[in-house]
């Protein structure tokens, strides 16, 4: 198996897209009131769904990864363009490899920035 994106459903998808061409840049595709962008081999999208009223409020239940390796870089770049902070880069563990950050969109939902790690 090859997990290749995420949907992301939305009362208000509308909100979402533009908060998210904010931070990404330009959809790559949209069509039938879902908007979707590349981010490296993946694909991330939001659209309408009828399960879904209001914001997230167990943002920590699924948390969804972009890695890459500058992290702080990162992190600079989608907080000037308006990503909600969670949390600040810092060093998961003990060891003090590798860097995570963790930010939020409009509907609550939680993503974050995490270094390449080996498995």
């Amino acid at each position: 198996m090859d997990l290749n994106g995420i949907l992301i459903g939305s009362e208000d998808p509308t909100r979402l897209t533009d908060y998210y061409t904010e931070i990404f840049g330009k959809p790559a595709w949209e069509r039938g009131g879902f908007t979707g962008w590349q981010l490296g081999t993946g694909w991330m999208a939001v659209g309408p769904h009828d399960q879904v009223k209001g914001s997230n409020t167990q943002p920590g239940r699924v948390m969804w990864n972009i890695q890459t390796p500058d992290v702080q870089g990162g992190f600079e770049r989608l907080a000037a363009a308006g990503a909600t902070v969670v949390r600040d880069p810092y060093h998961p563990g003990e060891e003090g490899e590798g860097l995570i950050a963790t930010l939020s969109d409009p509907d609550g939902n939680y993503f974050q920035l995490v270094s390449p790690m080996d498995m």
